[in-house]
């Protein structure tokens, strides 16, 4: 089974494959999407959107692990623009026949720390130790969208094995 963990962003989107065999993850492919950063919304989320469509058509995931929407109140042009960025990634799961499961940014930092407010630093070094990685992975866009990823082996059976999205 494969999973594709994504870190939404408008401007960088990361993410990661893992690959469960013998009831282990391991790392297939990870990278980011960039979004022309001074390009108009409609043409960063085209960026996103054809960018995680090719991830999926070339890497083929059963599942896609994504992060969930979350802003502070203060900022509700953020929350707007960032669901954009959900929207064509979903499309894009859609399109090529994968289902999604959603996570909190918390879950997902508890999961692999068992502290749900963990720095990115922190986030990157338990990735690099989870997955036997010789480097710590980078950018943090990549780290997340592996934690995600690794959330969702976790969450979903682990070492017992993994069933697709209901």
């Amino acid at each position: 089974m494969r999973i594709l963990g994504i870190d939404p962003g408008l401007n960088t989107t990361g993410y990661g494959v893992l690959e469960i065999t013998d009831r282990r993850p391991r790392l297939v492919e990870a990278g980011i999407v960039r979004g022309t950063s001074r390009a108009s919304v409609t043409a960063r989320v085209n960026e996103i959107h054809a960018g995680i469509a090719d991830v999926i058509k070339s890497l083929q995931p059963e599942v896609m692990a994504l992060e969930k929407l979350y802003t502070h109140y203060d900022r509700p042009t953020t929350a707007i623009l960032m669901g954009h960025a959900r929207g064509v990634i979903c499309l894009a799961a859609a399109q090529g026949g994968v289902c999604v499961a959603d996570y909190a940014a918390t879950q997902v930092k508890k999961t692999l720390t068992g502290n749900g407010r963990a720095p990115k630093t922190q986030i990157q070094l338990a990735i690099q130790r989870e997955l036997g990685l010789s480097t710590m992975p980078e950018p943090a866009d990549v780290a997340d969208a592996l934690a995600i990823a690794f959330c969702h082996f976790c969450t979903n059976g682990g070492t017992k094995g993994l069933a697709p999205c209901p």
